[in-house]
C-alpha cells in the first residue's frame, strides 16, 4: 500500500472518530438521564475527539506524498 493511500485512511479513520464522538456528545446531554452512562459516553467522545485531532494533526502535518 502506497503512503498516499495510508494517510488517506487514517485521516478517514480521523473523521470516522470524530462523527462518532459528536454522536456520543448528543446521547450523553439529550438522551440519557442516567448520571453514570452520560459520564462514561462523555468521556469516550471527549477521548475519540481528542484522537482525531491528534491524528488529523498528523495527516496535516506530514506533508505531501510523493
Amino acid at each position: 500500500m502506497s503512503p498516499s493511500l495510508m494517510k488517506m485512511w487514517i485521516s478517514l479513520a480521523g473523521m470516522g472518530f470524530m462523527f462518532i464522538s459528536i454522536i456520543f456528545i448528543y446521547l450523553s446531554r439529550f438522551r440519557f438521564s442516567n448520571k453514570v452512562l452520560k459520564i462514561v459516553t462523555a468521556t469516550v467522545a471527549y477521548f475519540l475527539m481528542i484522537l482525531s485531532g491528534i491524528i488529523i494533526f498528523f495527516v496535516v502535518l506530514s506533508g505531501p506524498t510523493s
